[in-house]
This record gives structure tokens, sequence and C-alpha cells, in this order.
């Protein structure tokens, strides 16, 4: 652990973390946080309430550890992507030269922030995410591999790894920030944060690094806000969403957010229209990331075509 006096050698790294009723895995991911080696990280917790003990134990650990720093109390902001908008938009960002997410169940090897750090420094990259290794309490693993080859559209399709291994430069997090406080009302309809901000960074020429590397230690559990795609119930939760057209509208209006929305590539699927299907399904190769991926896509996207979904209507959102 560094002291305040040796930081300046250090980058100065601030981690956000939102909680909620996760009292019983704070402890290994607060002490597997503050291990981090080679960074001098603050972590900004923000605690939805709770109806377990989270709010007090991590007010306790602020007590003995003048490096966490919880936010006031607020109204209840109806799930993870929320919480995390809230503290982007409430953090005081200037001081820090990254920021990183937190998830509240997951346990950090003390070199993922240094790596992270390091990697984008040699790739000249404004925004870094990494494979995790899921686990499980009965012993199993998996590892959630997310570092195949970036594709020109993967990023409106597919998030670019658990946002828990996101670090962004300040200048990314800036320009979220930024465009967040403007566009308050488009908050709710975004599904989840960690996507918006690897699109936005992607429809923005921020360059992004997916590395091989696994510095979190996923945990799984049936609280999980969405949790590793594994099983056949996962697999089709996520099917449904797809078939029926409701990824390909978040999608969309991920475009738009990401000021991507005039593309060609884009307007061509609008409408809806078995034959934008089908040009989505001729496009498989560049919006999946995994070669299984883009088979699945194509098959969807034909599926799509034959099976018709309702068109987008350009004044939604």
């Amino acid at each position: 652990m560094l002291s305040p006096s040796q930081s300046d050698s250090y980058p100065a790294v601030a981690i956000l973390l939102a909680a909620y009723n996760g009292a019983e895995w704070l402890d290994s991911q607060l002490e597997s946080i503050l291990a981090q080696e080679g960074v001098y990280v603050t972590l900004f917790v923000s605690v939805d309430p709770s109806t377990d003990k989270t709010a007090e134990l991590i007010a306790g650990w602020a007590t003995r550890d003048p490096r966490i720093i919880v936010l006031p109390q607020h109204e209840a902001q109806g799930g993870a992507t929320a919480n995390f908008f809230r503290l982007i938009l409430d953090v005081d960002i200037d001081a820090f030269d990254y920021v990183g997410f937190a998830d509240q169940d997951d346990i950090w090897l003390k070199d993922k922030l240094a790596r992270a750090v390091d990697n984008m420094a040699e790739h000249n990259a404004a925004g870094y995410s990494s494979n995790a290794l899921a686990f499980w309490d009965d012993g199993r693993t998996t590892l959630i591999h997310k570092a195949q080859p970036q594709k020109r559209w993967d990023f409106l399709f597919e998030c670019a790894g658990p946002g828990s291994t996101f670090v962004l430069s300040n200048a990314l997090i800036s320009s979220i920030k930024d465009f967040l406080r403007h566009n308050p009302a488009k908050l709710s309809d975004i599904w989840l944060y960690d996507w918006f901000c690897y699109a936005y960074a992607r429809g923005h020429a921020y360059t992004w690094f997916i590395d091989e590397y696994a510095g979190v230690q996923y945990r799984q559990h049936k609280v999980n806000c969405v949790g590793a795609n594994q099983g056949i119930k996962a697999f089709m939760r996520r099917a449904k969403l797809v078939i029926d057209g409701s990824a390909l509208r978040q999608a969309l209006f991920l475009a738009r957010l990401a000021g991507v929305d005039k593309d060609p590539f884009v307007q061509r699927l609008v409408g809806m229209r078995r034959r934008d299907m089908l040009y989505l399904a001729g496009n498989a190769w560049h919006c999946r990331r995994r070669m299984r991926d883009v088979g699945l896509f194509f098959c969807a996207s034909v599926l799509m075509a034959f099976r018709g979904i309702d068109s987008i209507d350009e004044t939604d959102h």
C-alpha cells in the first residue's frame, strides 16, 4: 500500500464503486482494490439504499482508510448503471490520471491497475478492458474471453468486457462526463454503463485496448446484475432480446449517443426491413469479435429478416 507522500511518483487512479446489498462480498473486494500495487488509488463509493449492512460496512472502512470516500446518501438510483452514472457525474475527477469501475463482489489481482496503465501507455489508448475469470462458490471457473481483435462496428453490438475491468484516461472520462451532464434525459434508456462507455469511446475515435490478461476474479451468484453469459437460461435471455429487435434498437440508440448515427452503415439499419436485416447479416463479420458470435449474429439477423420486427421510430430518444 502506498502512502499519500509516495503518490506523486505513481499514477493516480480513481475507482468508482456502485454498491447495493453487497455486505456479503464487500470486504474481499475492498481489500483487493486497496492492495493495488504501482498506482495510488482513491476509492469513491455510492451506496444505493440497501436492506443489509452495506452502508455501515463501507462507512466503517472509510473511517479506517482515508483513501475511501463515500458519496452522500441519495435516493435509489434504480440499478447499477444509474448508480455508476451518478458516480461519474458527482465525483471530481480532475486530479486523477485514470478512472476505473468496480463491482462490489469481485476480487482484483494486485497488478490489475498497474498493468492497465502500462498497456494504455504502450498502445496510446484512452480506454482499457480485459478478460476476466468468472468463478462460483462451488469452485467452478471459466474464462470470460473478450480480447479478440476489434471490428469496425463491434462497439454497437457488444461490450469490451466486464465494466469492472475498465480503466479510462482522464480525457475520455471527462468527455463522457460532459456528455452525461448535457443529456440527462437519455440516461435512463441506456442498458449498461460499460457498453455505453465503450461505444462512446469508439464512436468518438478514442483508441481502446482489450487485454488478454484476466486481472479480475468475476464472482457469479444469483443476484448478479448481468453476470457471465453461461448456461442455457442466460443464452435464451439474451437471444430473446436479439430476436425481438430490442438489442438492435439499443445498438441504434448507442449509435446516436456515440455520434455515428449518420454513417451509411447505421442508416441502412434504421428501417429494420427485411433487406436491412439481410444487409446486417452480410456484415456480421464487422459486428462481433469472436468467430462463434459472428455465426450466431449472422443467423439471428437472417431470422429477424424473415420473422420481421417493428421499425425504430426516428423520433425515439
